[in-house]
């Protein structure tokens, strides 16, 4: 490819570098009103999005609806807890890849076990655990960007000369967009698994309960013989 297009490659390998995510301890440890809220997401992701100076990070509505939808449990008194700004930094990773109802799924297990819960292990330490994966992967991630681009540079050799280039980066954008539709599918087939063992578990406690109460109801009535 040109040294033009070496040259916005080498800007997007640098851009990976300053990726990073909000630490659980920059989150403020008070509650929150829904202004606060926006204005701190705003504020730690504001520079992630595709055009800054547009581009909305969460609105009051988008709020709304992930409390009507039971993405976010309700605030107490019209204030977010902190790790309602958690849940939050999750929705807005994965709204742009999977649907409202896929990441219901994914998240109703997360907020059931570990959201208000006093337990050994909390929401907090879920989040950071997740996201402290972030740097080992941007590394792997810069590989393989790499070596498609390096793949792509060597297509189209044939090619007329006023062509090549666009078809060269025709064939970059390809290969990356079949890799993310690859892991589209792959995460959506494991929310399909867990929708399915959810509903495996919920009839067998169902079960479990509809035999609990006809053992009672004929204990009584031998009773009452």
């Amino acid at each position: 490819m040109t040294i033009d297009e070496q040259n916005l490659f080498g800007s997007i390998m640098e851009s990976l570098d300053r990726i990073d995510y909000i630490r659980a301890e920059d989150i403020p440890d008070i509650d929150l009103y829904m202004d606060q809220v926006t204005t701190f997401m705003e504020s730690h992701l504001k520079s992630s999005t595709r055009n800054p100076a547009e581009d909305k990070i969460l609105t009051k509505t988008m709020i709304n609806n992930y409390a009507k939808n039971d993405l976010l449990p309700p605030p107490v008194k019209k204030k977010y807890s902190k790790e309602h700004v958690l849940l939050l930094i999750f929705i807005y990773y994965l709204k742009g890849l999977l649907s409202i109802s896929d990441i219901q799924t994914l998240l109703s297990p997360i907020t059931e076990r570990f959201f208000g819960t006093d337990g050994a292990l909390k929401l907090e330490d879920v989040y950071e655990e997740v996201f402290g994966l972030q740097k080992g992967q941007v590394d792997r991630m810069k590989a393989d960007i790499g070596a498609k681009f390096e793949a792509a540079g060597g297509t189209f050799a044939d090619a007329p000369e006023d062509s090549r280039e666009f078809l060269q980066m025709f064939a970059f954008i390809g290969m990356l967009g079949f890799d993310v539709y690859m892991k589209k599918l792959l995460i959506e087939k494991m929310i399909d698994i867990m929708t399915e063992q959810r509903s495996r578990a919920d009839a067998g406690a169902e079960g479990r309960a509809d035999k609990k109460k006809a053992k009672k109801q004929e204990d009584s009535s031998q009773m009452g013989v």
